[in-house]
């Protein structure tokens, strides 16, 4: 599996960006689909998933009312679309794909990065105040 995405880049507070992750390889719609993002000097965190199973979606409390995560299986891409930024927001942003099926109804199994198969390159996002 490959992942490749895109579009970060600089944006001042409160404005708007949506990332795209493209896949290939494998079943996109088998896969789940997390969005993980890294702050200088910071771990990285996790900020949404899509899971495989119907496209159940959660997100990151610090992220919650502000960005959205959505996927379109046909083109085998995810999306994060990132509303109301913040400095705070200011990360390189990785997409990454649980290959397992495993469909947990737990939200918490999607926020460790060790249940992720593969990764992104990251693209970087700028939040200027």
């Amino acid at each position: 599996v490959q992942l490749q995405a895109s579009g970060g880049g600089l944006v001042q507070a409160g404005g708007s960006l949506r990332l795209s992750c493209a896949a290939s390889g494998r079943a996109f719609s088998r896969m789940s689909m997390g969005w993980f993002r890294q702050a200088p000097g910071k771990q990285r965190e996790f900020v949404a998933v899509s899971t495989w199973n119907g496209g159940t979606t959660y997100l990151a409390d610090s992220v919650k009312g502000r960005f959205t995560i959505s996927r379109a299986n046909a083109e085998k891409t995810v999306y994060l679309q990132m509303n109301s930024l913040k400095p705070e927001d200011t990360a390189v942003y990785y997409c990454a794909a649980n290959v397992r099926g495993i469909a947990s109804s737990d939200s918490a199994y999607y926020s460790y990065s060790q249940v992720y198969d593969y990764w992104g390159q990251g693209t970087l996002v700028t939040v200027s105040s």
